[in-house]
């Protein structure tokens, strides 16, 4: 009985981590500088992940309002951390 409960998490992750693979290499549309020196990435889907000022990804809860160096308001949606932190490892792997 363990043997079929072993084989049945094998399968079930194995088909959840090629469904992240699939998703974690998307491109980002766009990169905001911000006043403190970090930089927020926009996603094709609409969400955003955040780099602190020395290149590091960091969390950002929903809806903090937060200024660009130009002045405009962006509100955060989406903590795509993961996101963001597997296409930097995959950058800096190769």
């Amino acid at each position: 009985m363990s043997i079929r409960k072993s084989l049945v998490a094998f399968g079930l992750a194995t088909v959840a981590l090629s469904s992240f693979a699939a998703t974690g290499d998307a491109e980002i549309v766009q990169s905001t500088p911000l006043q403190d020196g970090s930089v927020m990435h926009h996603y094709k889907d609409g969400k955003m992940a955040m780099e602190d000022k020395f290149g590091r990804v960091t969390s950002m809860k929903d809806g903090v309002k937060m200024e660009t160096r130009d002045g405009k308001v962006i509100v955060m949606s989406g903590n795509e951390v993961a996101r963001l932190f597997m296409g930097k490892f995959k950058e800096t792997r190769n």
